[in-house]
């Protein structure tokens, strides 16, 4: 494309088309999540005693500050401190990133040591697209067994803990999704090859 006003608009309009398609096609994908177990006011309200904090903040900033902050969902009520890792490898752009991480605690619980884990061992480093990755398949999981008692999510995360002690180094999330894959299909879960575990 020509470096003139006209091929610089084109660009900028062929970026902004792709940042939408983008983010519809993550609308989209969110569509089948569950509903989150923390009540909506309750996670608001929470919120707004976040903007006490300065942001960019560490998980660890939070958790010094409102750790003791309680969360109550459907599943019983969670300190803050037991849903984000006391880790400064993991931080947050705003309140509301916070409130996200917390709205499924079974889910952040899960994630709190699998980020400990690898805080512990300076060899297994977290990138951003891993950590969502692992997430994913915790939702994806959360959603198969929906009945259950999460047990699959305990599974995965007790696996990748124990990979991480084992191995010094965080698992690929295609190994996780695999592992969850097995999880669910040796209980009975069905799992298509189209789908986020059909790895």
């Amino acid at each position: 494309m020509a470096d003139n006003k006209s091929g610089r608009e084109n660009q900028a309009r062929n970026d902004e088309r792709r940042q939408r398609e983008r983010a519809i096609a993550e609308e989209l994908e969110r569509a089948d999540d569950p509903e989150p177990p923390v009540d909506p006011t309750a996670l608001a309200y929470f919120e707004t005693e976040l903007d006490a904090l300065e942001f960019p903040a560490t998980a660890a900033d939070v958790v010094a500050a409102m750790g003791d902050y309680e969360v109550e969902s459907t599943e019983g009520t969670h300190a803050v401190a037991d849903l984000l890792p006391e880790a400064t490898v993991e931080s947050f752009d705003s309140p509301a990133a916070v409130r996200t991480r917390v709205q499924r605690p079974t889910i952040a619980g899960a994630m709190k040591r699998v980020v400990e884990a690898a805080d512990a061992h300076q060899s297994a480093s977290f990138g951003t697209s891993q950590r969502d990755g692992y997430e994913r398949t915790f939702r994806e999981l959360q959603a198969i067994d929906g009945d259950d008692d999460d047990e699959g999510i305990r599974v995965v995360a007790d696996w990748i803990v124990e990979r991480i002690h084992e191995k010094e180094r965080l698992p690929s999330s295609r190994d996780v999704r695999r592992r969850a894959a097995t999880f669910c299909r040796e209980n009975g879960y069905s799992v298509r090859n189209d789908d986020w575990l059909g790895v």
